[in-house]
């Protein structure tokens, strides 16, 4: 089952790469670093139905950082939300894969996101309804390291430890670098472990990339009353050597020399 998920991981990667090599814009460096995330929150945590996308009782996925969006359609076209086919459409006109989320458009998009730490709060939103005596859902949401700058976030976590939502797990992509700079340049985000313990968040830090503790850490139920942090500490550009660690490809197109490059090491 690993292996598969390996597989799948690799599937995704290389998909990525060829929308945005396509689309000729983008977001590279965000996309590749949460790779492994949601293959593990696709494949055995998450409680979802490929063929009822709107299914009531289905758990939610947010994806706050909502650039990193050419992952999230290969995973659902790899789950079967939509042909594979329409991957090459990314960012284009009249496209249900735009180049943000937009849940009105594409199937298995739960929220609209874009507006860096909205989706935070969107998924607040969407544990509290979780939280009704009619339903009974998990809600999961991805988030970046620059928008952990951002006010919002602050108030969701605040909100989602007062409301004791501990039917919600925030999963940090926490590559250290975003569009102009690395975190302690632009806004340095201290120990953010030790503040979302100190907002009343149940606290787990792992290996972004790595499958199988994801999976466990987002898997285990919640602590009664607390929502769960997961701090996924990964690489920006993940799995394309050139763009590993390099602030410059957080959103920058892929010429052919590259794409060739890239494909190559992917395919290994």
């Amino acid at each position: 089952m690993e292996q598969n998920l390996e597989q799948f991981a690799r599937t995704v990667r290389n998909d990525v790469v060829d929308m945005l090599y396509a689309a000729q814009s983008g977001h590279p460096g965000g996309s590749l670093s949460c790779v492994e995330i949601l293959t593990a929150l696709y494949n055995g945590v998450m409680r979802i139905d490929p063929k009822n996308p709107k299914w009531a009782e289905r758990d939610r996925f947010v994806l706050s950082k909502g650039h990193a969006c050419p992952t999230l359609y290969a995973v659902l076209a790899e789950k079967g939300y939509f042909p594979k086919e329409e991957l090459k459409d990314l960012r284009q006109l009249h496209s249900p894969l735009q180049g943000h989320p937009d849940m009105n458009k594409c199937p298995g998009v739960d929220a609209s996101t874009g507006s860096l730490g909205q989706g935070m709060s969107m998924a607040v939103g969407y544990a509290l309804a979780g939280k009704r005596p009619e339903h009974d859902f998990r809600v999961f949401a991805v988030t970046g390291d620059g928008e952990s700058q951002e006010g919002i976030i602050w108030e969701a976590a605040m909100a989602a430890a007062h409301y004791h939502l501990d039917n919600l797990t925030v999963l940090l992509d926490h590559n250290g670098l975003q569009i102009d700079g690395t975190n302690e340049q632009v806004m340095g985000l201290g120990d953010i472990v030790a503040k979302y313990q100190a907002f009343g968040w149940e606290t787990v830090v792992v290996d972004g990339h790595d499958i199988a503790a994801i999976t466990a850490a987002a898997s285990a139920p919640n602590k009664s009353g607390k929502p769960r942090f997961i701090c996924c500490n990964t690489v920006k550009g993940k799995g394309v050597s050139f763009m590993e660690n390099q602030v410059g490809w957080h959103g920058k197109p892929i010429n052919q020399e590259q794409y060739e490059a890239a494909k190559r090491e992917l395919e290994v």
